[in-house]
C-alpha cells in the first residue's frame, strides 16, 4: 500500500461523515437555498484567504530534508493567490453583500478549522498543513463541479456567480494527482503529522457546513459544532 493509499484508508471515516453532510447531499440534488448558497460562499472566503498564509508559514518552517515539499510549496502558491477574491465575485453575482461578508465573523467550526491547521504548523509538524490539503481538494473534486451545475440551474444563477466551486473542481483534479505524488515522498512520521491533521479538518470541514445548515435555518451556527470532536 502506498502513502497515499495509506492516508485513503487512514481517513476513511473522518472522510465519510463530511460526505454524508445534509447540505451537501442537498446542494447534489439541486435543494440548496439561496440563502445557504451565499452563507457557503461566506465560510469559504473566511478560510480561502487563510490558504496562501498557511503555505507560506508551512515553507518557512519545514526541515531542509523536505526542500523538494517547499518547491512544491511555492508552486502551490501561485495557483492559490487570490482566490478569496473569487469567492466575493461570486457572492456579488449572486446578488449577495460581498463586504458584509467579509465584516462578519467566521463561525465557530471554520475559525478552528483554519486554527488548528495555524497550530499544527506552528508548534506540531509544519507538514501537517497537507492534510488540509487532502480534505479540501480532495472533496472539491468529488463534489464541486456537479454541485455548481444543479445549484447554478436550481436557483438561476449565472456562470460568473458559480466561478469559485466550478473552476475548482477541474483545478483540483489536476492538483490532486501532484498531492498524490508528494505524499508519495513523505517519510512514516511525515505521514503520521498529514492523517492526524486531515482527520480533523474532515470533522471540522464537515461542521463548517452543518453549522451553514443550522444558521440559515434557526440563526445558529454552532448546533452541529460538537459533533465534529466526537
Amino acid at each position: 500500500m502506498t502513502p497515499y493509499q495509506q492516508l485513503q484508508t487512514a481517513t476513511r471515516t473522518e472522510r465519510d461523515w463530511l460526505l454524508a453532510t445534509p447540505l451537501l447531499t442537498r446542494a447534489l440534488a439541486g435543494e440548496v437555498s439561496h440563502d445557504e448558497y451565499l452563507a457557503f460562499l461566506g465560510q469559504a472566503y473566511h478560510h480561502v484567504r487563510f490558504t496562501v498564509p498557511l503555505m507560506m508559514a508551512c515553507g518557512a518552517r519545514l526541515p531542509d530534508r523536505l526542500e523538494w515539499l517547499r518547491a512544491a510549496l511555492v508552486e502551490y502558491i501561485e495557483e492559490e493567490h487570490g482566490h478569496e477574491q473569487w469567492i466575493l465575485d461570486d457572492i456579488r453575482a449572486a446578488g449577495g453583500d460581498a463586504e458584509a461578508a467579509v465584516a462578519r465573523p467566521a463561525d465557530p467550526a471554520t475559525r478552528l478549522m483554519v486554527a488548528a491547521v495555524r497550530d499544527e504548523i506552528t508548534h506540531g509538524h509544519p507538514v501537517g498543513f497537507f492534510g488540509m490539503v487532502q480534505v479540501l481538494e480532495g472533496t472539491s473534486t468529488a463534489l464541486a463541479t456537479q454541485a455548481a451545475e444543479r445549484l447554478q440551474a436550481s436557483l438561476e444563477l449565472p456562470d460568473d456567480a458559480v466561478r469559485y466551486l466550478t473552476s475548482h473542481g477541474s483545478l483540483d483534479i489536476g492538483h490532486l494527482a501532484f498531492f498524490e505524488g508528494l505524499v508519495n515522498r513523505l517519510e512514516a512520521d511525515d505521514l503520521a503529522a498529514v492523517i492526524d491533521t486531515a482527520r480533523l479538518v474532515y470533522r471540522l470541514y464537515g461542521a463548517m457546513f452543518r453549522g451553514v445548515e443550522a444558521r440559515c435555518a434557526s440563526g445558529s451556527a454552532t448546533r452541529e459544532l460538537s459533533d465534529a470532536l466526537v
